[in-house]
């Protein structure tokens, strides 16, 4: 299912995406049971609403350095545990929002990544729980970088968190197998990155697991796991998109 946040007739609403018709929830929650709940007899053709941000997170954990040739590419050796960094949730936009060049930076990258949206209160782990338990779902979603920020700061904050440096899917996709999907990202149509996620150096449900036992992810935070190889720099009126198998395609223009 690819759940959606949709805004129709001036109120926003909670749904599900099927076949270019969005299916309102029952109520305005996003609860796991309003996902077992949908009405097919109650629907809008999704040429008549405005998708908003799927998400609305207390944070955004961040894992650098996740796949192997994308840390030999910035000539950084690859790491023995998950290296962690926040992102500002303001950083947040979505489907077909502008991505701005900041004037502070002249190297702005791409970094196509899966994203996970955690569905409940999650904490603390062990090796007999089951990570999938705690997620909603997945999306496509862009850690744009000012590398050359990144260079001179060390640590990453500002670099990864310039408004609209978090462009994320208008779609949570719940029902995918991510051990080895395709993840590609594109700008103006070339193919730049081509990786997949079973070359993750820490995969999805090793991550989830280490990252809850550094801090509390809450319903609706979001993780970003790193990205393959092939990071490039954007420029004014460039159209970039991550795609990921499964899951759909982020599409956002470059302005400033």
């Amino acid at each position: 299912m690819k759940i959606c946040h949709f805004l129709y007739n001036k109120k926003s609403y909670w749904g599900a995406f099927r076949n270019n018709l969005v299916f309102p929830f029952p109520d305005s929650g996003l609860e796991k049971e309003n996902l077992n709940d949908l009405n097919l007899t109650h629907n809008v053709e999704a040429r008549l609403v405005k998708f908003l941000l799927p998400v609305s997170p207390s944070k955004i954990v961040c894992v650098g350095r996740n796949y192997a040739e994308h840390a030999a590419e910035l000539g950084n050796e690859i790491p023995k545990i998950p290296l962690l960094f926040l992102k500002a949730p303001s950083a947040l936009i979505t489907e077909g929002e502008t991505i701005v060049i900041p004037k502070q930076s002249n190297q702005i990258e791409h970094e196509g990544e899966l994203g996970i949206v955690i569905s409940k209160e999650c904490r603390n782990l062990t090796e007999t729980d089951n990570p999938f338990d705690f997620v909603l779902g997945y999306t496509c979603l862009n850690d744009v970088t000012a590398r050359d920020l990144q260079k001179l700061d060390v640590q990453f904050t500002r670099a990864k968190s310039f408004d609209t440096f978090c462009p994320v899917g208008a779609f949570i996709e719940t029902e995918v197998d991510v051990s080895d999907l395709q993840i590609r990202t594109r700008v103006n149509g070339i193919i730049k990155q081509d990786g997949r996620t079973s070359q993750m150096v820490f995969p999805v449900e090793y991550l989830i697991r280490y990252i809850s036992n550094q801090m509390t992810l809450f319903p609706g935070d979001l993780i970003a796991t790193g990205t393959p190889p092939g990071v490039s720099k954007l420029n004014v009126g460039d159209l970039c998109e991550v795609e990921i198998e499964g899951i759909g395609c982020l599409k956002n223009p470059i302005s400033n």
